[in-house]
């Protein structure tokens, strides 16, 4: 398969880099502390390099401590539903016959749960953060992963190095993390990477609608800020267009790596573990 291009790849993984700095350090990177005020609605300039939104703070400053929690949604939904669903997977493939079909019919129960009404339900009770907003989509996606890991385990279960480790006296549970699991990495980063762009994703729109806490600044909420502040109708383009830019070089930076993640990374059966 032929492999991405190499510049490419180091800007998107440049990108992510750089977004992952500025959310564990943004105090580091803003200009302005978040309750610091100014005229509202100034439009880009030396002051204020993106301008003041409807009370006078700052968008650059507010872009910057908005990313920790965007990036917190979407690296804890990856970690927590590629976890979940490799467990899963992998157990499935391995070990087959009842558990398979218990585990099974579980991520298929799990598989058919809409995430939009469960954040309307969590809505109704309570005004859901990021922790609660990373429950309800881990809960939605992990089911592909496992399904993906499942099939992936179910070829590598009966190749070589595999049952040579069985005749050797290898147990199951040091078969598949021994020798399996490393073998998947690359299946495994390839379904993470694009769970975290679509969490992302989602929750800027859940936060566009307004069912998370307003009191967790991020991207989507920000841009709900936006609309509701009347920046169309003000012609406040500098209010709501970077976070719309940074959600989407975001994603693309995450799912262009998993593409790379994909075709740089050399065939997991074709190694011997």
């Amino acid at each position: 398969m032929r492999s991405s291009n190499p510049t490419a790849v180091k800007i998107a993984l440049g990108l992510l880099a750089v977004l992952f700095l500025t959310a564990c350090l943004p105090g580091l990177f803003a200009p302005y502390d978040r309750s610091a005020l100014d005229d509202p609605y100034l439009p880009p300039g030396r002051a204020h390099l993106l301008g003041t939104d409807s009370i006078g703070r700052d968008i650059l400053s507010a872009l910057i401590f908005s990313a920790r929690t965007s990036l917190t949604v979407g690296l804890g939904t990856a970690l927590f539903a590629t976890g979940v669903g490799t467990l899963v997977g992998l157990t499935a493939g391995y070990r087959r016959g009842a558990s398979d079909e218990v585990l099974m019919r579980l991520t298929d129960l799990f598989l058919v749960l809409p995430a939009l009404p469960l954040f309307f339900l969590l809505a109704a009770y309570m005004n859901p953060g990021p922790w609660g907003i990373i429950v309800v989509l881990t809960a939605t996606a992990w089911p592909s992963t496992a399904r993906i890991v499942r099939s992936v385990t179910l070829s590598m279960r009966e190749t070589g190095f595999v049952r040579a480790a069985l005749a050797l006296g290898g147990g199951p549970s040091y078969v598949m993390v021994r020798h399996i699991l490393p073998n998947i990495l690359e299946v495994v980063l390839a379904k993470a990477l694009p769970t975290a762009a679509a969490a992302m994703t989602a929750e800027a729109g859940v936060s566009f609608l307004g069912l998370t806490d307003p009191a967790a600044v991020s991207w989507g909420t920000m841009i709900h800020d936006a609309f509701t502040g009347g920046a169309l109708l003000n012609g406040t383009y500098w209010w709501y267009l970077p976070p719309i830019l940074c959600i989407s070089l975001s994603v693309s930076a995450l799912l262009f790596a998993a593409q790379s993640a994909v075709e740089l990374g050399s065939n997991p059966i074709s190694r011997s573990g």
